[in-house]
């Protein structure tokens, strides 16, 4: 690789689509770079419509997703960027196990398997789906004031509930029941593990919140030291007094910023000192 990348590849969350990166996708571009913002499996449809087909979001799994966006990732002319917000953040770090990208950055990144820190905060804002075990099977939504405690706690009630409005769509049921509950008392390695040893893998970023609710930074500093024999790149910043919308919330420019320069000077780092040197 000779030349700095020029595409980058943002990956959403849970009770979200690639709506949710519209303005990252304008920002962005606007600086030259190729923009891919790649739904689940089905999502190719509107937010909207999203809600009025819940079974469609009900049925997804966690492999079918990723090995949808690895096909994207990989149909790509050239090795991007990744970028994750928060199950969008697991799915980041899935792909770079797969080898792919060229840097990457997981921002309030929900955990992948073996981190086993769940602050009181996070179980409150699970708690709509973990109420009821049926919930398993559902496409589950928060309500207007559930989605302000979990994602928008730092913002005021009415641009939380703006939002709610325009991006918010059930999630499955299944992925925080599996993913949140039950995924390091099941034996051997499923859908969410990661080798956290692997020394040939795209550095990789974690990116906290410091108010973040539902996906707080004790969880992705536990995340992050996970990778700790990894003799590759592995970083946590965090930016005070953000919460997990921290993508949209006001001053989330600055941590576009810090995400891109970050992985732009991983793959400059990585030109002067190929592999094996």
């Amino acid at each position: 690789m000779t030349d700095a990348p020029d595409t980058i590849v943002l990956v959403h969350g849970l009770w979200m689509t690639p709506r949710s990166w519209e303005h990252w996708v304008e920002y962005y571009g606007a600086k030259g770079y190729t923009v891919v913002t790649p739904g689940y499996p089905g999502f190719e449809i509107e937010v909207e419509a999203l809600r009025e087909n819940p079974t469609l979001i009900a049925d997804l799994t966690v492999t079918e997703t990723v090995g949808h966006l690895a096909a994207v990732v990989e149909a790509l002319p050239t090795t991007p960027i990744i970028m994750g917000h928060s199950f969008g953040g697991t799915l980041t770090q899935l792909l770079v196990d797969r080898g792919l990208g060229v840097a990457a950055a997981a921002i309030d990144s929900a955990p992948t398997e073996g981190v086993r820190v769940t602050p009181p905060s996070q179980a409150k804002s699970l708690f709509p789906v973990l109420k009821s075990l049926s919930n398993r099977h559902k496409a589950v939504g928060f309500t207007a004031e559930e989605f302000h405690y979990a994602f928008t706690n730092t913002i005021d009630e009415a641009a939380s509930r703006a939002a709610y409005d325009r991006y918010h769509i059930p999630a499955p049921g299944n992925w925080v029941w599996t993913y949140g509950v039950f995924e390091n008392f099941r034996p051997g390695h499923h859908e969410t593990w990661v080798d956290y040893s692997r020394d040939d893998r795209a550095p990789l970023l974690f990116i906290g919140g410091g108010e973040d609710h539902i996906m707080p930074p004790s969880v992705n500093k536990s995340n992050a030291k996970l990778y700790h024999k990894s003799k590759a790149v592995t970083e946590y910043h965090e930016f005070p007094g953000r919460s997990h919308w921290i993508c949209a919330e006001p001053g989330w420019q600055e941590v576009a910023d810090y995400a891109l320069e970050w992985a732009l000077a991983q793959a400059a780092r990585a030109v002067r000192e190929p592999a094996g040197d």
